[in-house]
């Protein structure tokens, strides 16, 4: 690779570095052809990047980054993809689902949100991370909640209220 290239990949990989909030680091070396077009066409299904990357330039592209990015050097060691997303648990649930059939891919390190996370035992973790807006989802029914049970005893008084007024109106005639 010519060293022009080389530059233009890592300012690519910055950029994206940069746009991104969430991605993974993994290992996808044992995986065939096949199986790795299977992890792709389900990483392209869920609206996440995936790429494999030299670790020697993903470095560089770090390097380059605004953000701190320190304690996921470590973790580039052997071969590394890249995936790209804007829930910080869709990768963890790719992998998960992937590893059904396979012991791969193996998560290497994550960085979601300003966080780091490092090493497959964090997947479960991952995994179980609510998106924005699933948590907004939350809020909103939390807060509808409430007002919800004070507007159908409203109504149920309502209902009550005319009843009584009726039997009343008919008593005094």
């Amino acid at each position: 690779m010519r060293k022009e290239d080389k530059k233009q990949l890592i300012e690519s990989l910055a950029q994206q570095l940069s746009e991104h909030h969430n991605f993974y680091l993994t290992d996808v070396s044992t995986l065939n052809a096949e199986d790795t077009s299977k992890l792709r066409r389900m990483c392209f299904n869920r609206g996440i990047v995936m790429r494999v990357v030299k670790n020697t330039l993903l470095r560089k592209a770090m390097e380059q980054s605004e953000r701190d990015f320190d304690e996921l050097y470590e973790a580039l060691k052997g071969n590394t993809s890249l995936m790209f997303a804007e829930s910080g648990s869709a990768p963890a649930k790719v992998i998960k689902e992937f590893r059904k059939k396979s012991k791969y891919p193996i998560l290497k390190a994550a960085y979601i949100e300003e966080m780091t996370y490092l090493g497959d035992e964090q997947l479960e973790f991952l995994a179980s991370i609510k998106s924005k807006d699933e948590l907004i989802a939350d809020v909103i029914s939390l807060l509808q909640s409430p007002m919800n049970n004070v507007l159908s005893a409203l109504k149920s008084g309502g209902h009550k209220l005319s009843g009584i007024l009726e039997t009343l109106s008919e008593k005094s005639e």
